[in-house]
């Protein structure tokens, strides 16, 4: 039987699963969010993957490939390439683009920046974006995360009790606004 008809690995297909990846139907995420993935799939299809596909096609004329380092790394990252371009094409097709930009509404919904005061006093600011636009270290969490759904249309001055390994924390809702999300 010829091998276009049979599926190499179940694990080639996508890239790996991830625990907090939204499912298919529902992949909400932010114009920029959206931009920069479409960005990264044309980058890989129009640019890095031509430049693979030239060394790999040269080192292929050179003879040996068995021991041929040019080659079975090339061969290896057109596999890495093609993978995640299938990957960015599935989430780009599923995505359901939201833009709160400017909303003047006090209630926590996707694309809102809610600053919180948990039970230590501390504040701290978090924007709740698409699960491929997670960014810790700027305060940008998941919509599918359990703080995210705590928050989720929760009311300025609201408590809201987040559920964590850690513990149950209150959290009391401070301000929300829907800035531009870059």
């Amino acid at each position: 039987m010829s091998k276009a008809f049979v599926r190499e690995t179940a694990g080639d297909e996508d890239e790996p699963a991830r625990p907090d990846a939204p499912t298919p139907a529902r992949n909400y995420i932010t114009p920029a969010g959206f931009a920069r993935l479409a960005a990264e799939r044309k980058h890989l299809v129009e640019a890095e993957r031509p430049e693979v596909v030239r060394t790999v096609s040269w080192a292929a004329a050179n003879g040996d490939r068995s021991e041929n380092g040019d080659y079975i790394y090339g061969k290896k990252r057109l596999r890495e390439i093609d993978r995640r371009v299938r990957f960015l094409i599935k989430r780009l097709e599923n995505a359901a683009v939201v833009d709160n930009a400017g909303r003047g509404e006090d209630r926590v919904f996707f694309g809102a920046c809610v600053r919180v005061r948990g039970q230590a006093g501390a504040a701290r600011e978090v924007t709740i974006v698409g699960a491929d636009e997670v960014d810790p270290a700027r305060g940008r969490i998941s919509w599918i995360s359990p703080m995210a759904r705590a928050l989720l249309k929760a009311r300025v001055g609201d408590v809201v009790t987040l559920r964590s390994p850690a513990g149950d924390e209150a959290l009391e809702i401070l301000d929300v606004s829907y800035p531009h999300i870059d």
